[in-house]
């Protein structure tokens, strides 16, 4: 299977694509379809999709090259403003463009937070400035300033474009202010964004509880702060969906069984509820604070690391296999309907200290698609599923603000990726295009490397 061919560009960003690939294997979770076909694109414009005759699912369907829409990010983190040391709107478009996203919703808890439309509209300006054309979405704070007490400034924020509301980084502390969002979200077609976590559960907290913290004498973070959390948010919204129409609820980075159940029970009521998964707690586990680097499906450890890598301090907190399990059976059962990187670059003097010191967060825009691709490789996941989960999963979260279409349709601006599922590259801090190098793969080999990202017609990342 070839893509020729993969045109070479000047300068990426600023040239419309031209591109003629043929027998690559096209994944079209839009309409359904996979199969081999030839795709060409000219002037930024997908001119012609020629499905293939006998397109099954043997060799083309397992190896080499994969056409795909360009993914979605639901929750990344890109610090501008108030931390562009970490990162920039710039080098975390670079990043996404690696990763094969082509847009992303960024998370409020900048400096200042994203609780006003002029925090927003400098958000948009370093966007633009930055020349890639990656689009960049921004949700807007629920609560004035992040501090959970009186709500933001919904309405402006909405008519400022952000894509919802979220005080990610902690939950919205009131569960009247939780309440009140819901409801004038909900008026506004905008859903809120909640993090699910009992802070009266997880203070001082440094790692999943259970055996392994047990054994490296960390402070253990309870699978019932998560659990409570969400059975809060839950019944707030069964409150205010039989009061008011139109309240969306989305439940962010859910990493628990016990979590995704209560979800999986609600929806199955008809609350309007979703959730998203993130790539490092579907394929790594707590163990790999001990030294561990066997994926989470795997059994045995013949790849040990040295312990207490603080790039493995998140939150929620990597979890146990069972837990991870769960995750990939949430995506297969459609009781998550996304999987969301949780992007989270950080800079060197904020990881580089002792675990417990460590600030949470993986930067993980980049490695996204070689660890997904390693659950399918495994057969834990379909790669349909794993497309579906990347693409029009969070599309149908955002909605009408997404501001496109999510399929590869001939005479529709291009949004796609090209990825080379047979080859595989070594993650290292020189591959990575983001600030943060803060991954807990690096000097790991990932299935497919990505070959050309087409965001809004133009080449965002094309392979060297």
């Amino acid at each position: 299977m070839t893509a020729e061919p993969l045109a070479a560009y000047a300068v990426v960003g600023e040239v419309l694509a031209d591109l003629e690939i043929s027998a690559a294997w096209l994944v079209d979770p839009m309409s359904g379809r996979e199969g081999a076909a030839d795709i060409v694109v000219r002037a930024g414009i997908v001119e012609t999709v020629t499905w293939l005759d006998g397109d099954d699912t043997g060799a083309a369907g397992q190896g080499g090259i994969i056409v795909a829409p360009g993914f979605i990010d639901l929750h990344a983190h890109f610090r501008e403003p108030g931390n562009e040391d970490a990162e920039t709107i710039a080098s975390g478009s670079a990043a996404a463009a690696h990763g094969g996203f082509t847009t992303v919703c960024l998370m409020p808890n900048t400096t200042p937070p994203l609780d006003e439309p002029g925090v927003l509209a400098r958000v948009q300006a370093a966007a633009t400035a930055s020349g890639s054309p990656v689009r960049v979405l921004a949700y807007g704070c629920v609560s004035a300033g992040r501090a959970g007490e009186q709500l933001a400034a919904i309405g402006e924020l909405a008519d400022a474009g952000v894509v919802g509301f979220s005080d990610d980084g902690s939950p919205t502390r009131s569960a009247a202010v939780l309440r009140s969002a819901l409801e004038y979200a909900g008026a506004l077609g905008l859903p809120i964004v909640e993090h699910t976590e009992d802070l009266a559960m997880t203070e001082g907290a440094e790692a999943n509880e259970g055996l392994v913290a047990t054994m490296l004498g960390l402070r253990g973070w309870p699978a019932s702060a998560e659990a409570s959390a969400v059975g809060r948010a839950l019944a707030i919204l069964a409150e205010v969906v039989r009061e008011v129409p139109g309240p969306r609820l989305h439940l962010t980075h859910l990493s628990t069984r016990s979590a995704l159940e209560l979800v999986r029970r609600a929806r199955a009521t008809g609350l309007p509820v979703t959730c998203d998964v993130t790539p490092h707690h579907l394929a790594l586990t707590d163990a790999w604070i001990a030294g561990s680097r066997s994926w989470a499906w795997e059994d045995g450890d013949e790849r040990a690391a040295a312990p207490f890598d603080a790039s493995l301090r998140v939150n929620p907190p990597l979890r146990t296999p069972d837990d991870a399990a769960a995750c990939l059976e949430a995506l297969l059962d459609g009781t998550a309907c996304a999987i969301a990187t949780d992007h989270a670059p950080h800079t060197s003097v904020d990881k580089h200290v002792e675990f417990g010191q460590a600030v949470n967060g993986i930067s993980g825009i980049e490695t996204a698609l070689g660890v997904v691709l390693a659950a399918v490789d495994a057969g834990r996941l379909p790669l349909r599923r794993a497309i579906e989960a990347l693409t029009t999963g969070p599309a149908g979260v955002l909605g009408a603000r997404l501001g496109r279409a999510v399929g590869i349709v001939e005479g529709e601006t291009a949004e796609l990726v090209v990825f080379d599922r047979a080859d595989r590259w070594t993650v290292s801090s020189e591959a990575l295009a983001s600030k943060g190098k803060n991954s807990p793969l690096i000097g790991r080999e990932l299935p497919g490397r990505v070959l050309v990202t087409v965001a809004q017609g133009r080449v965002a990342y094309l392979a060297e």
